[in-house]
C-alpha cells in the first residue's frame, strides 16, 4: 500500500527558540519580522491573549515591558538549521522526504500495512520531538490532499494525540470531510470557497461527491484533481497549485554529480531567479531565502553532505537582485570542497502580499523612488522573458560576502549546528 504523510512542525519559529530557552515554554511568545516590524509567528499562549498574525510590534511593546509577553527577533539561520535536523530524523524513518516549506515535509510510507503504519507514525512523532525538541503533528493518507486533512485533524482534534492515519473510503475519513469546511482544504482559496458555495458545495465531503468533469468545466483542472484526491485518487504534486503559496521552492537535480562551485552557483542563480519570477507573478514579497544542497544518499562510496542555510532579507522584496544576492551569500557559506552534489534549490520564505507591505519610519522619498525603480525593472524583465522566452534576460552573478545589517534587538544567538549549545531534550 502506498501512503504519504505530512509532518508539520507546531509553531515552528517559537518552538525553535524554546529549544534553546526552555524558560519560554508555556509563556506567550512571538517572533517578529524584518527589523522587528510585526509579529509573524505566535505561540498558542500569545494567540489566547487576542494577538494576531501581522500585529505591529510597537502596538504591544507595553506588554513586553510589563513582562506579560516575550517578543524575539527572527533568527532564520537557526530556523533553517532546525528544519534540516527535523528532515534528517524523518529520513531515518521514511524512504523519501520532500520538503514543502521550512516547517512542513511530505514523507513516503510505501509497503506498510495499516496497523503497522499507525505505530510507525507515532514513533516518528515521538522521535522528532526527542531528537530535535520540535513538536510536530503527523497526518498520513493515500493522497497529499487527504494527508493535509489528516494533519489538520491531528493538530485540531486532541483525541488524535498529534497523529492521524486515514484510509480513502473509511467512515473516519468521510466524517472529517463533513466536519472541515472547504477553506480548510489544501488548494482551495477564499475566492474558490465563495464560488463553490453558490453551487451548494461547502465542505470537503460536498467537493468529493461533486462530478469531477463539471468541476473541471466550471473551475479548473487543479480543483478537479483536488476533488479526486479527496476520493483517494492520487493526482497532485507539490507544485500543481497556482493560487498564492506560503512558500515558493525551485529545485532540480543536476545533470550529473558535480563538485564544481561555478556549476553549483549557476544552478542556484537560475533557481533563485525563477523563484523570484513566481513570487512576482502571485503578487507576493519574501522575507527570507533558504538555499540547500544535497549529495546522492545512495552512493555509499562517496562522502555525504546535505547543508541548508536561511538568510533574512533586509526588507520584504520581490527584486531578483536582492534575492540572488542573498542566495549567493548562503551558498558561499554552505558550499564545501570534496563533495559531489546531486541537487540544489532555493526556497523563498514568509511570503506576504505585496500590497500589504508595512513601511518603515526610516523610509525616505529616496526609498520610495528606489522601490518604484525596482518594480519597473522587474516588470520589464518579466515582460521580455514572457514575450521572448524564459531566460532571455538573466542577472549576473551576485556579489559574494554581502553585509547584512538588520535591526534585531531581541535576536537569540543560537545556531543548532553548534551542538554544544543544544540542551538535552527529554522525550515526553
Amino acid at each position: 500500500m502506498s501512503l504519504i504523510g505530512l509532518v508539520d512542525c507546531n509553531s515552528f519559529y517559537v518552538s525553535c527558540e524554546r529549544v534553546f530557552q526552555p524558560r519560554l515554554r508555556g509563556l506567550p511568545v512571538g517572533v517578529m519580522s524584518n527589523n522587528d516590524g510585526c509579529v509573524i509567528a505566535l505561540s498558542n499562549e500569545l494567540k489566547a491573549l487576542g494577538i494576531k498574525m501581522g500585529t505591529p510590534a510597537f502596538e504591544i511593546q507595553h506588554l513586553m515591558r510589563q513582562g506579560r509577553i516575550h517578543l524575539l527577533s527572527s533568527n532564520y539561520e537557526l530556523y533553517g538549521d532546525m528544519s534540516q535536523r527535523v528532515q534528517s530524523v524523518l529520513e531515518e524513518f521514511a524512504p523519501a522526504v520532500e520538503p514543502y516549506s521550512i516547517d512542513e515535509m511530505f514523507v513516503r510510507f510505501d509497503g506498510f500495512e495499516p496497523d503497522q503504519l499507525l505505530e510507525h507514525a507515532r514513533q516518528l512523532h515521538h522521535k522528532v520531538r526527542q531528537y530535535t525538541g520540535i513538536p510536530v503533528c503527523v497526518g498520513v493518507a493515500p493522497t497529499r490532499t487527504l494527508a493535509k486533512l489528516a494533519n489538520r485533524a491531528a493538530k485540531k482534534i486532541p483525541g488524535y494525540g498529534g497523529v492521524c492515519v486515514l484510509q480513502a473510503e473509511s467512515v473516519e475519513t468521510h466524517a472529517l470531510l463533513r466536519r472541515f469546511e472547504l477553506g480548510d482544504l489544501w488548494g482551495v482559496g477564499r475566492r474558490l470557497v465563495e464560488r463553490l458555495a453558490v453551487l451548494g458545495i461547502r465542505t470537503g465531503w460536498d467537493l468529493a461527491q461533486a462530478d469531477p468533469k463539471r468541476i473541471r468545466r466550471q473551475f479548473s483542472v487543479t480543483l478537479e484533481r483536488t476533488a479526486l484526491e479527496l476520493r483517494g485518487i492520487s493526482c497532485i504534486e507539490m507544485n500543481d497549485f497556482h493560487e498564492p503559496r506560503q512558500r515558493i521552492m525551485t529545485s532540480r537535480s543536476f545533470g550529473k554529480l558535480t563538485d564544481n562551485l561555478g556549476e553549483v552557483r549557476e544552478a542556484i542563480r537560475q533557481h533563485g531567479q525563477r523563484s523570484a519570477e513566481k513570487l512576482r507573478h502571485q503578487g507576493s514579497l519574501a522575507r527570507a531565502v533558504l538555499v540547500f544542497l544535497k549529495t546522492n544518499p545512495f552512493r555509499d562510496d562517496l562522502p555525504q553532505y546535505s547543508p541548508s542555510l536561511a538568510v533574512e532579507l533586509p526588507r520584504p522584496t520581490d527584486d531578483s537582485r536582492e534575492i540572488l544576492s542573498a542566495a549567493g551569500h548562503a551558498l558561499q557559506r554552505i558550499y564545501r570542497k570534496g563533495y559531489r552534489y546531486q541537487k540544489g534549490g532555493v526556497m523563498l520564505l514568509d511570503l506576504i502580499d505585496a500590497d500589504r507591505l508595512q513601511l518603515s519610519l526610516l523610509d525616505t522619498p529616496q526609498s520610495d523612488a528606489e522601490r518604484q525603480r525596482s518594480q519597473s525593472l522587474m516588470a520589464t524583465m518579466d515582460e521580455l522573458n514572457r514575450r521572448m522566452g524564459r531566460g532571455t534576460v538573466k542577472l549576473g552573478t551576485p556579489s559574494p560576502g554581502a553585509v547584512w545589517h538588520l535591526r534585531c534587538n531581541h535576536l537569540t544567538q543560537r545556531y543548532s549546528t553548534r551542538w554544544e549549545e543544544l540542551p538535552a531534550v527529554k522525550a515526553r
